[in-house]
């Protein structure tokens, strides 16, 4: 036991410092790219604030990065102080050794998704509110309780269209309520519609009935009734879509409403979906990456090999992580299920870990 929490103690150590590295150097790029982009529209606190909000999403990406280095600090600095002879010496192999660093990085990814990642979403929205702030943007479409919110506008105003359902690319909708403003903010027009496609520069309504606003007069009695109509649109179909963003922003414990709302609404959640359960299996991987460096520096180092070792463990780190991606992006696109985009690259990344470790303790 005493033995578990030393080498526990030891990589939490390693970590912690290789983490600190990490976040430092990300805040020091992170302020450089903002005050290129922003310097001109905003004041200094402004590009701190906004370096401090963008810095967490990023550490987070690169955690398995952090994890395998650390690990490669802790199993190198065994070897070369013949810690982890000693250890095998008094009768303990190398995969009873790796328990207590295990368990670590399994906590550390267990609450890197419960808590950490929570944190993330949270400082992800804020801050593209404030680019949204800066730049004069914000988001087309969202998703709010049992209605579809969508915004357009153009030189002579805004329009806000509200639907009870759409199709999954939100070119169709049904239950459609547009409101018009005029630049000044002036109601100017309402329209309720059975149902709207979007077809090239317009909406076509079917049903539609439409009550003039700013006319003076009761809209009720200047109303119109169209079988269908055209009304001018500046959306395309891409903008649509790419107007839920990114899947992080919305934090692991909000993603199964989010995607029960989303398939309410008739959209589709495949993307949401496969991160939900990447994130899941966000500390399964974090615990391969640890194997992976294990069974390329745990043995005694001699001569000049060390380099190479190292060399090795990064290289199939990287590998893994870019088959962890490739396979996510396989199964948003619906040629993978979520659960084997997300699961299978850390899982085999565990087996193969594990089995390069007994085939060298044990030939």
């Amino acid at each position: 036991m005493i033995l578990h929490r030393y080498f526990a103690l030891r990589y939490f150590k390693a970590f912690l410092g290789t983490a600190a590295g990490f976040f430092l150097m990300l805040v020091m790029i992170e302020l450089i790219e903002q005050l290129r982009r922003f310097g001109g529209q905003s004041d200094f606190p402004g590009i701190l604030a906004l370096t401090l909000l963008n810095v967490p999403a990023t550490l987070y990406q690169v955690l398995p990065l952090i994890v395998i280095i650390s690990a490669l600090v802790l199993f190198l600095g065994l070897a070369r102080s013949s810690e982890m002879v000693v250890t095998r010496a008094a009768g303990r192999s190398a995969l009873i050794a790796l328990i207590a660093p295990v368990l670590i990085v399994m906590l550390m990814g267990l609450l890197a998704v419960m808590a950490f990642n929570p944190i993330v979403a949270s400082t992800s929205r804020e801050y593209d509110n404030r680019i949204a702030t800066i730049t004069g943007s914000s988001r087309i479409l969202q998703i709010g309780g049992d209605a579809i919110w969508l915004r357009q506008g153009d030189e002579d105003g805004q329009s806000v269209i509200r639907a009870a359902a759409s199709d999954p690319d939100g070119t169709t909708l049904r239950g459609v309520t547009m409101l018009s403003y005029t630049n000044d903010g002036i109601p100017a027009r309402r329209i309720d519609a059975a149902a709207a496609t979007l077809s090239g520069d317009h909406w076509q309504m079917q049903n539609a009935k439409v009550w003039p606003l700013n006319t003076g007069q009761n809209p009720e009695a200047s109303a119109t009734i169209h079988a269908t109509l055209a009304v001018p649109s500046n959306l395309s179909p891409d903008e649509i879509r790419n107007s839920f963003g990114n899947p992080a922003s919305i934090s692991v414990w909000e993603l199964p409403a989010f995607i029960k709302r989303m398939e309410d609404a008739g959209f589709t959640a495949q993307r949401q979906i496969v991160h939900l359960q990447s994130e899941l299996a966000l500390p399964a991987f974090l615990v391969a990456m640890m194997l992976i460096a294990a069974v390329f520096t745990l043995r005694h180092q001699r001569g000049g090999r060390t380099g190479m070792m190292v060399l090795f463990a990064v290289l199939i780190s990287f590998s893994l992580y870019f088959i962890r991606n490739l396979a996510q992006i396989l199964g948003e696109n619906g040629q993978l299920t979520p659960l084997l985009a997300a699961w299978v690259t850390p899982l085999a990344a565990i087996a193969l870990g594990v089995g390069l470790l007994l085939h060298l303790e044990d030939g």
